[in-house]
């Protein structure tokens, strides 16, 4: 929070510092391609598993490979859910190390509100989804399912949809789902660990301990020669997720580990948001376009693909309360405890919105925020199991929810969008009569 010269209150959701603009806009503009092909592979694998060969869309999926005595002999979308999604969560890991070590979320200030808005938009679709779902509890396992946000999908929403929106409320839809993220992580660790194996755990550590020896003590290494992360720390890497996915943990949470062993900064000595682009930035520009091009559409055509068999299937899929209770709790709750913590907060410390901002932006924002899917697909498998019927009718739910937020979310903030745009170019005509040099463009692009 900040304070605001005029009035003296303290202000929420401000555009936070220069650098951390910068970095965070061009995080979007990748994320933006990926939420494109995101959307792409889902969409092809919907139209394969309804067509008339639907059988070889399954086949394919449900295909083996892999060294049964390793426990790996599995399934192509398990290989994707497990396997290529490690890569997304390793990209979280830097992000979340990068966000809470020299990002603006190191100061309390600046993260207390993103922070307390994501944990309303966990808690209160959780809740909402285990009232619809309360009479069947087989079905009340999938609570965590309506709780993650996926960003690629929203920031590629945003950017067809917002480009004169201010670059504040960028930086919270980013914040947010970043420590959505986080949560995600924990649940999955937490909850949907049925049983841990000791040993291969506590052998994981030895891959991991030497992955973050040698990270820490060789980061220029291995930041000036991108073979060597290849040839040594990918070794590494992927011995401590065979590991911890044999340990009964699910393997994605070794790619968080993984990234939380590289570092933020330059040296040690050095710090703050200035400090240069450590190994974590660094790998995060190296592989965020793997994650964002490949494993995270290929998860998505693996997991997306659900037979519906037609218009009775589909509302059958829909009115069956697992998919009601998602769909509820995504459209509704995730607006509701986003919108709802970030009022109360600024209620109980007596501050005040950004003036580049309104409740109405936060609003959309919280909309888009309900478009939950790469995550929301991957804990419906691990709550119902791959392929069963419940897990089919979340998945219709997912998919359901994600598009009405997404429409609602459009619908909302093209219209702030267009009110942005005809301010900023009332702005520009008043700067020309007055003879003010044109700086807004660059302005805009810095931002």
């Amino acid at each position: 929070m900040s304070k605001t010269p005029s009035t003296g209150r303290s202000t929420v959701l401000g555009r936070g510092s220069y650098s951390e603009a910068l970095r965070i806009s061009a995080i979007l503009r990748k994320e933006t391609v990926g939420g494109a092909l995101l959307v792409a592979a889902a969409v092809i694998a919907i139209i394969w598993a309804n067509s008339p060969w639907a059988e070889s869309y399954f086949g394919l999926r449900d295909f083996k490979i892999g060294y049964e005595p390793w426990h790996l002999n599995l399934s192509l979308g398990t290989w994707a859910a497990d396997g290529l999604l490690a890569i997304f969560f390793f990209l979280v890991g830097l992000e979340l190390k990068r966000e809470f070590v020299a990002g603006d979320l190191r100061q309390f200030s600046k993260s207390v509100v993103p922070i307390a808005a994501a944990v309303g938009g966990v808690v209160v679709p959780a809740l909402i989804y285990v009232v619809i779902n309360l009479s069947n509890p087989d079905a009340i396992r999938g609570w965590a399912i309506p709780t993650a946000t996926d960003i690629a999908f929203a920031v590629a929403v945003l950017a067809i949809i917002g480009s004169h929106l201010p670059s504040a409320l960028r930086i919270f839809l980013l914040t947010l789902a970043v420590v959505d993220d986080l949560i995600a992580i924990l649940i999955i660790a937490i909850f949907y660990t049925d049983h841990i194996e000791p040993i291969p755990l506590l052998l994981a550590l030895i891959p991991l301990g030497l992955y973050a020896l040698l990270a820490q003590k060789h980061r220029h290494f291995f930041g000036t020669k991108p073979a060597a992360a290849w040839l040594i720390l990918l070794p590494l890497g992927m011995v401590t997720w065979a590991l911890v996915h044999a340990s009964g943990i699910h393997a994605t949470v070794a790619g968080v580990l993984l990234g939380f062993a590289i570092p933020v900064l330059r040296s040690k000595a050095s710090g703050g948001p200035d400090a240069g682009p450590g190994l974590a930035e660094i790998f995060e520009h190296r592989f965020r376009p793997i994650s964002a091009g490949v494993a995270v559409p290929l998860f998505a055509f693996f997991s997306a693909g659900v037979a519906v068999g037609g218009g009775a299937g589909l509302l059958e899929a829909l009115t069956d309360p697992v998919a009601l209770g998602i769909i509820v709790a995504l459209v509704a709750g995730k607006p509701i405890g986003i919108l709802g913590t970030t009022w109360l907060l600024t209620k109980i410390t007596r501050a005040q919105l950004d003036s580049s901002l309104r409740w109405i932006d936060i609003f959309g924002v919280a909309l888009l925020a309900g478009i939950g899917f790469t995550v929301s697909l991957l804990v419906a498998e691990l709550s119902f199991g791959h392929g069963t019927i419940q897990d089919d009718h979340a998945k219709v739910g997912i998919l359901a929810a994600s598009l009405i937020a997404a429409v609602l979310a459009s619908i909302v903030l093209t219209a702030r969008n267009r009110i942005y745009r005809l301010a900023e170019a009332e702005e520009r005509v008043d700067a020309d009569q007055d003879g003010i040099p044109d700086v807004y463009q660059e302005d805009q692009q810095n931002r």
